[in-house]
């Protein structure tokens, strides 16, 4: 009978559902060196956000076939290790969504009438109704800053209580928003006109301070900030300033830059801030919902069948998936390049097999580019399972193109990808030690490793354009590791490509474009 280890605390139905076709044996509270001594006689590993499962842990896993968290990030396991072993990770997407999208909604009606304090002046045995005058919802306009699965469901919730939806996602179409009730507006103008802001986006390097003293500058004296999202996507000092300053009216807040909160202004507020201690996920419904949907998983996969929401490759034959790992590591690479290059929603991506390629199994590859064009957008809730569907629910329209005639390498890979901004191509392969390279920029010839932080431009053939792009990088002190260029004619159009050490300061790609010559230019973060 197979063995499952349960490592942290789970509703005790996962467990119910896990013994049905295993021994499950639950040990929390293990040490690191604890968990890789016994890690070798199970088959299966169940965890919350307590265990870390790292790569020693995954390579003292002689027999795990599948880790499963209960809850949607997988930040404690290391995926790409436990993909390259052939263990399927798995994770529930959807099992906190409704709690989630309720604690916002509690969090927004908490907000306006004063519940806490409220409640706190009565337990103190007062009396004072006056200073707990609120406001109402009905008929506020409340703005949706991410329309994934929780903030469509704010919105429809919000919409029953008669209130008016804007929304902002650059990744979902005008066609999308108006089907969940929103009218699609640009961020700025959100700012402007919502009287309620929540937050349902990921934290990323755009989303780190979002709302910052700028943002907050452009808002209603009225307006009030829900954030159940991520911490961090606040700058919580200037959220406190403004709130003294009476610069907006209020913010409920359940998550935070550094968690547990320690010390901060925002403690000191009163009735004008609701705080709680990362409430979003804690129901007995939500706990149970997280529990079953990764104990059916692991059940699933112990007994041959597919996981539903695998994370990283699912429903792939152990032989097939060392075949086409590289070539789905290189899809997911030039998915994630092309989606950035060509920035905001995307219409239509072509995805062009050649070569060897062209003659293999092509949807676990489609599916990869199509999890890494998405993957700077939707960060942790884009995966190998539901890439189609995000794409799909996008508007996004997916042409597959194969010509086994192309022998450029023995394999490659073309990605083209039209969006609101403009159309952006790149091709790839792989070098005789399956190391990726960038083959082609925009039809421009070019030979290129990918690299974390990355610039591209789009300039004249013209002396002295190379050296003042270095001079001007250097006087921001950004370290290049790379350059390279790439023309199809001498003194017409070319790219450069240049691979940095860091991330590119603000302001200076402003600065870039304005050298004479220089076309275009786009930083990229793989």
């Amino acid at each position: 009978m197979p063995k499952v280890l349960v490592s942290d605390p789970i509703d005790q139905v996962g467990i119910d559902i896990l013994s049905q076709v295993a021994q499950v044996d639950v040990k929390t509270d293990l040490s690191p060196e604890q968990l890789v001594a016994i890690i070798s006689d199970y088959d299966a590993l169940m965890i919350r956000s307590g265990t870390r499962v790292t790569k020693e842990v995954i390579e003292a896993g002689t027999q795990l076939k599948i880790i499963g968290r209960a809850g949607v990030g997988v930040d404690n396991v290391d995926v790409t290790a436990a993909t390259r072993k052939g263990i399927v990770v798995v994770n529930s997407p959807e099992g906190n969504t409704i709690a989630a999208a309720e604690h916002t909604i509690a969090m927004m009606m908490a907000l306006s009438r004063y519940i806490p304090d409220a409640n706190q002046s009565v337990k103190s045995n007062k009396w004072d109704r006056k200073s707990f005058t609120g406001v109402e919802v009905y008929k506020k306009t409340l703005g949706v800053v991410g329309l994934g699965k929780i903030g469509t469901h704010v919105a429809t919730v919000a919409k029953a209580m008669g209130m008016k939806l804007l929304a902002f996602d650059p990744f979902i179409s005008h066609e999308r928003a108006e089907q969940i009730g929103c009218r699609l507006v640009e961020l700025d103008v959100l700012f402007q006109q919502a009287d309620y802001i929540t937050l349902h986006i990921p934290k990323t390097a755009e989303t780190t301070h979002l709302i910052g003293a700028a943002a907050i500058a452009k808002m209603k004296p009225t307006a009030r900030i829900i954030n159940c999202a991520r911490g961090g996507i606040i700058d919580e000092a200037a959220l406190a300033e403004a709130l003294k300053a009476g610069k907006i009216a209020g913010a409920a807040i359940d998550v935070f830059e550094s968690e547990p909160l320690g010390e901060s202004d925002l403690r000191a507020l009163g009735k004008e801030i609701v705080l709680t201690p990362h409430l979003g996920a804690s129901t007995e419904e939500a706990q149970a919902n997280v529990a079953i949907d990764v104990a059916e998983q692991i059940r699933d996969v112990l007994l041959g069948l597919p996981a539903r929401s695998a994370v990283n490759i699912p429903g792939l034959r152990p032989d097939l998936l060392e075949q086409l790992k590289p070539y789905l590591q290189l899809a997911e690479t030039l998915g994630n390049l092309v989606g950035q290059l060509v920035g905001g929603r995307i219409e239509s991506l072509n995805i062009g097999l050649r070569g060897e390629l062209a003659t293999n199994q092509s949807q676990p590859i489609v599916i990869a580019a199509l999890k890494g064009l998405l993957s700077h957008a939707l960060q942790e809730r884009v995966n190998y399972v539901n890439a189609s569907i995000e794409a799909k629910e996008r508007g996004i329209r997916v042409i597959e193109t194969r010509d086994p005639s192309i022998k450029d390498y023995t394999g490659s890979l073309h990605l083209s990808a039209k969006g609101a901004l403009g159309e952006h191509s790149v091709t790839g392969a792989l070098l005789g030690d399956n190391e990726i390279r960038v083959t082609s920029i925009d039809d421009f010839p070019v030979n290129v490793p990918p690299n974390r932080h990355m610039l591209f431009t789009l300039h004249r053939d013209m002396p002295g354009i190379i050296g003042r792009i270095g001079s001007l990088l250097g006087n921001f002190n950004v370290n290049i590791a790379s350059m390279q260029v790439g023309r199809k004619i001498v003194r017409g159009d070319a790219v450069m490509v240049l691979s940095i050490d860091d991330p590119l300061p603000e302001d200076i790609l402003n600065e870039i474009k304005k050298v004479s010559g220089i076309r275009d230019a786009y930083t990229v973060t793989l």
